[in-house]
């Protein structure tokens, strides 16, 4: 299926924030953050809206996910807001769903009326289900953890990640930073234009397995939380609800994928790594794509010895495995979008997006 795409923003765009999962940017200790935010919006020539419950809060946000989905309707029904960005994640997204895939006014806007959608991390389940209605969203990037970097300017290549936003280039290349960085013990004011610890980039891109060009349709998101809509290991419901409003997608949905998958914050040790790859393969996602992208590890942990368990992934499943890409979790974050024909070459370490990105 042929996905709908949004317009690109242009100077002068309303862009909604929302709070879909964790409720923390409405809490008082992420006030510095939230304002560094509102001003870098503006400097990019945007204007900043907050739905009516995204600065609730903490509580608030968690126990109401009809509030959420609420916000996120909102903004699809406003036709002056033209993108919609995830504020952060957390852990439970997924309970929007039922309150959105049951109202046909909101998924008939989406498709009628698309908007760009921008998350990472848990917003993962906003994506599929989005990529489900047909529309092409893009992953990477959220509110407070990118625009609200409490660094004295936002990240070179983070910003130029947003920036890719306001273009419409026929392709463009998914490059390796020459840095990369370690994300912050602790975000309080104190941190204010306090550099993060960095590193130069020793490795780029290493081929697992494969060789040559291939070419195919992006599809993925966090490690963790695709885990979790097939073994509901988190919330015992998850993947009821999934196969309620059919968002689980059959085997010969993946033969035309190149699937990008990332771990998260929580840094899943090398054996809860290999079970969610196996349960991946076991539901047959990994042996019917086509390639894999894997993000770089947060912070490098465990970087060796995900490595060792993809290169016997690749060699298992003849699945070609290009590791350590600039996405998800780890700092500075790429954006990659859902539905688009990407082209990896083996050969010579590139990835390439080989379409536009968005509508004329």
């Amino acid at each position: 299926m042929k996905l709908i795409k949004p317009k690109k923003l242009n100077i002068g765009d309303k862009v909604a924030i929302v709070s879909l999962s964790s409720g923390i940017l409405g809490e008082s200790s992420s006030k510095h953050q939230l304002e560094i935010g509102v001003t870098r919006l503006k400097e990019m020539g945007l204007v900043p809206v907050f739905m009516p419950n995204t600065l609730k809060g903490v509580e608030y946000i968690k126990k109401n996910p009809q509030s959420r989905a609420s916000d996120l309707k909102l903004a699809f029904m406003d036709d002056s807001i033209k993108a919609i960005i995830c504020a952060i994640g957390g852990d439970d997204t997924f309970k929007t769903i039922p309150y959105l895939m049951d109202d046909d006014e909101f998924k008939n806007t989406v498709v009628n009326k698309p908007k760009i959608f921008i998350g990472f991390s848990d917003s993962t389940n906003n994506h599929l289900m989005f990529n489900k209605l047909g529309l092409v969203t893009y992953y990477g990037l959220n509110f407070l953890s990118d625009i609200c970097e409490m660094e004295p300017n936002i990240l070179n290549y983070t910003k130029a990640s947003y920036l890719r936003f306001f273009s419409n280039d026929e392709t463009f290349e998914i490059t390796s930073s020459p840095i990369w960085y370690k994300n912050r013990l602790s975000y309080g004011p104190d941190q204010l234009n306090k550099e993060l610890e960095f590193y130069d980039e020793k490795r780029g891109y290493q081929i697992l397995y494969g060789k040559g060009q291939i070419t195919g349709v992006l599809w993925g998101g966090c490690l963790e939380s695709i885990y979790d809509i097939y073994a509901s290991k988190r919330y015992i419901e998850q993947r009821s609800i999934y196969e309620k409003y059919d968002l689980i997608p059959n085997r010969e949905f993946f033969k035309d994928k190149i699937m990008f998958l990332e771990t998260s914050e929580e840094k899943p040790d090398p054996q809860t790594f290999k079970k969610m790859i196996s349960k991946l393969t076991e539901e047959g996602l990994l042996n019917n794509i086509k390639a894999l992208l894997i993000g770089k590890p947060d912070d490098e942990m465990y970087y060796n010895e995900y490595k060792e368990i993809l290169i016997n992934i690749g060699l298992k499943l003849k699945l070609p495995i290009l590791y350590n890409v600039n996405f998800g979790h780890a700092l500075p974050r790429a954006m990659i979008p859902y539905g688009i024909k990407c082209q990896i070459d083996f050969d010579n370490k590139t990835i390439k997006v080989i379409e536009k990105i968005f509508d004329l």
